[in-house]
């Protein structure tokens, strides 16, 4: 099991990534949302030895792919390599209006990055003559003096956040893994996220062993009542603004759910935002959250995704709170 860390603040990483590898927690992932998870990763590499450090995910159109080759190279150094490189795409609006890039069709683009950094890395690791030609990148120029050389541990794995066909497929064909996004259901996985993520599985002759299925668990927890609300109002919230997001229709529409979708998107753009919760019904938290004390939340966790999951983490932020021993404890 792996966990989410969220600090505010890189300088709350390091003992809060010392507590998790002491845990003995298999992984920990890092959000692109208010911090960078690059800066997170590298705080967390000084302090761990052991477990994986994760993007989930870093953003890749609002970084140059030569950007991301050093980055994630000095990871897989500082880490000794245990960095897990998860990469996604961005909605339009945030690229165009908070990132102010430009936006260019993400399946394609998506696939030109991953193709053009496992060039890059290995330009590095082999002294081959830098030449990537695409449609979105081209590389070409990697001079003695900008050549970061080899790495002991040069096979960075690659991620990609996807939840409509295209980018399953894509994960399936090129891909370590996929993560799943927090708003999903069981039968939303079983029915399409994992037979489009097979289909780009056959289409490169790959096993289903090759991709792992990551996927983060909305969970309604606590040791009490007080702790137990405070867990649903985050859960609520969450999905009503994930669930505002047209590319994440397809969930709720599975369900029947798609008017639902279509009233947050109308307040989401109206900036009605504190009034998006009351319309997550009790049905959606059933089908998309668990809910549960931390002693059962293991075994209801197992039961929905035993035949779904490769990896999983609890959707909230880490914390010290005893209760994540007690997860860990029923997972082994």
């Amino acid at each position: 099991m792996d966990v989410l860390l969220l600090e505010d603040s890189p300088t709350k990483v390091a003992n809060s990534a010392r507590l998790v590898e002491e845990y003995g927690f298999d992984a920990l992932w890092i959000q692109e949302q208010k911090q960078n998870p690059f800066v997170h990763l590298a705080v967390a590499a000084t302090t761990t030895k052991k477990i994986g450090l994760g993007t989930a995910i870093a953003l890749a159109f609002i970084r140059s792919p030569m950007d991301i080759a050093y980055t994630s190279w000095d990871l897989q150094k500082l880490s000794e390599g245990r960095l897990l490189l998860g990469l996604g795409t961005e909605v339009k609006g945030h690229l165009e209006r908070r990132f102010s890039v430009k936006w260019d069709p993400p399946i394609p683009k998506m696939h030109e990055a991953i193709d053009s950094l496992r060039t890059i890395w290995d330009s590095w690791q082999t002294g081959k003559k830098l030449d990537f030609k695409g449609s979105f990148y081209n590389f070409s120029l990697m001079t003695p003096y900008f050549n970061p050389g080899s790495c002991e541990h040069p096979n960075i794995p690659i991620y990609v956040a996807g939840i409509n066909k295209r980018m399953c497929v894509l994960a399936g064909e090129l891909c370590q893994g996929i993560h799943v996004h927090p708003v999903h259901t069981a039968k939303y996985l079983r029915e399409s996220i994992i037979p489009n993520v097979m289909e780009g599985v056959a289409k490169a002759g790959r096993q289903r062993n090759d991709v792992e299925l990551i996927i983060p668990v909305f969970a309604i927890v606590g040791s009490n009542n007080s702790e137990r609300a405070k867990s649903l109002n985050f859960v609520r919230s969450q999905i009503a603004f994930y669930a505002s997001t047209k590319a994440y229709r397809p969930v709720l529409e599975t369900h029947g759910w798609g008017d639902i979708a279509d009233k947050l998107n109308g307040l989401s753009l109206k900036g009605q935002w504190d009034t998006m919760s009351s319309l997550v019904t009790e049905d959606m938290l059933n089908e998309i959250a668990i809910e549960g004390t931390w002693d059962s939340l293991h075994s209801q966790i197992e039961e929905r995704y035993k035949d779904i999951a490769d990896r999983v983490y609890i959707y909230q932020p880490f914390d010290n709170d005893p209760g994540w021993k007690q997860v860990l404890q029923h997972s082994n």
